[in-house]
């Protein structure tokens, strides 16, 4: 008998008691998650009644690579443009909140008489709402098509957005162990540089990629492609001294802005959930359940602040950013628990031995509690709100009104705001890639020509020359090329005063000009009298070769553009927010089984009935603006639907409710044959006229005769003796026809 590894026995074991879990815990219409970590604990070293897994250190593996792609399909989700499109409600809402929670949660570990370093990452584990568990429960209780889901959905962009920072801050004070700000700062901005540099070179190669091999490529090349990618950039982000989910996580926002980035996503889910069960199978490992006993009066009050503390402070930068009172309350109660962000920032705690062994556990009894109560704090949102909102006094619900009345007024973009973002815009994009390009030659290139070229300064000349030429578009770019778009002139010649701020504009993007040409200069040459010396040839060359550069810059910037919009091109662009009224988008699609599908707008009158309206029609690569009346839906059709949150309830209900009646459950299609002799009567009639169909709700699909095979027979054949007919039907239908015989039943 061969030898199986013990790491595939360990697997074989963690599956087999996860499957059983979860299906008790889909049984009990609890989140799955939660029965990974039972599962965890069931076969971990601090449970002795089963098998004990043997090999601790090749699952912890696997864990990890489940956290590179639970961060990668995360990132699947994000888009770096859907961050900056979800607006203003988001960005004050989640900021706000994740900045109170971690202060709160670090003032509860002092309260209680933890080490800083403990009430730190204590405040870094409660920030985070788990997005896995949100949108379950929004699904199961059916609430995805109300307006506060869709704030609910963009706070949570914005923490795991936090969440990867904060990553990122707590591995550098854990390092240092103490709170050095010039260093924290070199870590945010090193971070920012990588995310540019990543984000841009993404966005300029993958789409083409894709596009150059879309006629190549299946679904398992694809798969192929895009985990290979994914890990690529770990391997990238590693090396840059970055966390390896970090990078995963990039990559997918990079995939995100493709137009493949929804079937990526598809493809990546199966991988996703399977490497996702063993890193949550893992977080039960490490449960103690002699520790977590121990530490019980924590894990309720911890489980309190996470409960109070973020229906509160969500609910109030919600208030903040403009969101009428309800809808501040709802996506508060919404957000009230912690999951699988709060899991991976307790194990870095535990990795890099900065925590106390509690942490962790504490963790996991936090999450589960605030699991189980996630359903009940969103079913009692509305009725909440029904008697909190009678109680504040008339003055405060007035004013939250105009407030939310007035900040969500939709206001055309200033001039100022369109030149500050394309200077800004431009300014970061070529910085970034000159730093890059000069760090790359100087680090690399100049070695090698050291190595294979007589003398001090030929080889630095020669570095400097190559680098010269390859960022002198991007040099061009960041001072010389003109800006002055229509908001720009509209500006100038708007007032005076307008004039002074404008020059000044130019002046800074002049001087980081200067700036980066003596970061080059120094990286190669380290000294001043070279800038001098430099300087003016770098400014000359720009000029003599200026029409080129245009043409160059102007060609990389538009396929970077086109990248960058591609997957909008192939979308309607239709704005999801129709504040300040109540009425919003929701999306959805068509069951095949749909009693709907197959009948047009005007038969459905969707309008009429439920006063919504459908803004498009998606199906598969073709988008239907304001489709008519006549149009027919389709399966799998993909609707948005515009409306308010009871007529979008409403029609949600008719919409799950149109489906075509279900078969017996219990039929068995099988291909089976019957023989034509004189029991059945069938010699002389057509397979249309026999009711061969009717009977065995089957189809003939061959007849077997004189040695010869008819496939697909018409109907109008005519049955003869000893024909082998196959016919693919209910089998038990089909023995009832063999024993019985169709005159028997009255056919004949």
């Amino acid at each position: 008998m061969s030898h199986l590894p013990t790491l595939i026995q360990d697997l074989a074991l963690i599956l087999a008691i996860a499957g059983v879990t979860t299906l008790l815990f889909k049984k009990l219409k609890q989140p799955v998650v939660l029965g990974y970590i039972l599962a965890g604990l069931l076969v971990g070293p601090n449970f002795s009644l089963l098998p004990t897994i043997s090999d601790l250190e090749g699952v912890k593996v696997w864990a990890d690579i489940g956290v590179i792609f639970l961060l990668f399909s995360l990132g699947l989700e994000f888009s770096f443009k859907k961050l900056l499109k979800i607006g203003g409600t988001a960005g004050v809402t989640g900021i706000f909140e994740t900045v109170c929670m971690v202060a709160l949660g670090y003032l509860t570990g002092k309260l209680m008489g933890w080490p800083t370093m403990d009430c730190i990452f204590l405040g870094g584990i409660i920030a985070i709402s788990s997005t896995t568990i949100i949108i379950r429960a929004f699904d199961e209780l059916g609430v995805k098509t109300r307006k506060f889901a869709g704030v609910v959905l963009g706070v949570l962009v914005i923490e795991d957005l936090v969440a990867v920072l904060l990553m990122v801050l707590l591995s550098t004070l854990a390092v240092s162990r103490e709170f050095a700000g010039v260093e924290m700062l070199y870590s945010v901005l090193k971070l920012v540089f990588f995310l540019c540099l990543w984000f841009i070179s993404g966005i300029f190669l993958i789409p083409g990629f894709f596009k150059w091999g879309r006629k190549l490529m299946n679904d398992e090349t694809m798969l192929v492609i895009s985990l290979g990618l994914c890990l690529l950039m770990v391997v990238l982000a590693t090396y840059a001294g970055f966390s390896a989910p970090l990078g995963a996580f990039i990559m997918g926002s990079i995939l995100a802005e493709t137009p493949q980035a929804e079937k990526i996503e598809h493809l990546v889910q199966p991988v996703k959930n399977l490497f996702g069960a063993i890193f949550f199978v893992s977080v039960g490992l490490l449960i103690e359940p002699e520790l977590l006993i121990k530490y019980i009066g924590p894990v309720l009050i911890v489980s309190g602040v996470v409960i109070l503390g973020k229906t509160v402070n969500v609910t109030l930068g919600a208030l903040l950013s403009g969101q009428p009172l309800k809808q501040s309350i709802q996506s508060g109660m919404s957000l009230a628990q912690i999951g699988e962000f709060s899991f991976i920032i307790a194990t870095l705690g535990l990795s890099l031995r900065v925590t106390s062994d509690y942490l962790y556990p504490i963790a996991v009894g936090v999450s589960v509690i605030t699991t189980f109560t996630t359903p009940y704090m969103i079913r009692l949102a509305d009725p909440f709100f029904n008697w909190f909102a009678p109680k504040l006094p008339m003055k405060w619900r007035m004013a939250i009104n105009q407030y939310s009345t007035g900040a969500q007024t939709i206001q055309a973009e200033s001039d100022w705001r369109i030149v500050l973002r394309s200077y800004l815009m431009v300014m970061a994009t070529n910085s970034v890639i000159v730093i890059a390009v000069v760090i790359l030659f100087a680090t690399y290139l100049l070695p090698v020509l050291k190595e294979n070229i007589s003398g001090e300064q030929l080889p630095a000349i020669l570095t400097f020359a190559i680098t010269l030429f390859a960022t002198a578009p991007f040099l061009w770019g960041l001072a010389i090329r003109r800006l002055h778009s229509l908001a720009y002139r509209n500006l100038w010649l708007d007032k005076k005063y307008n004039h002074g701020p404008l020059v000044m504009l130019e002046v800074v993007r002049n001087v980081l000009f200067v700036t980066l040409v003596g970061f080059m200069v120094n990286q190669l040459f380290s000294t001043m009298i070279a800038l001098v010396a430099i300087l003016p040839v770098i400014v000359i060359v720009l000029l003599v070769f200026a029409r080129r550069l245009n043409s160059f810059y102007a060609r990389i910037e538009r396929r970077f553009l086109s990248n960058l919009n591609q997957r909008e091109q192939t979308q309607p662009s239709v704005n999801n927010d129709l504040s300040p009224w109540d009425a919003h988008m929701a999306f959805f699609t068509m069951p095949a089984e749909s009693t709907l599908v197959g009948k047009s707008l005007q038969e459905l009158a969707w309008r009429e009935n439920f006063g919504i309206n459908i803004a498009y029609i998606e199906r598969g690569s073709i988008t239907i603006t304001a489709p008519a009346r006549t149009d027919v839906l389709f399966p799998f059709d993909k609707i948005a639907v515009i409306g308010t949150d009871v007529q979008l309830e409403e029609f949600r209900r008719v919409v799950e409710s149109a489906t075509l009646p279900l078969k017996n459950g219990e039929e068995e299609i099988t291909l089976n044959k019957l023989i034509v002799d004189n029991h059945n009567a069938l010699r002389g009639k057509t397979i249309r006229a026999s009711g061969i169909r009717e009977r065995t709700n089957g189809v003939v699909v061959g007849i077997e005769r004189n040695g010869q095979r008819i496939l697909n027979p018409d109907s109008t054949t005519v049955f003869e003796w000893d024909d082998i007919v196959w016919i693919v039907g209910d089998r038990k239908k089909i023995d009832e026809l063999k024993e019985l015989g169709i005159k028997a039943q009255g056919y004949f």
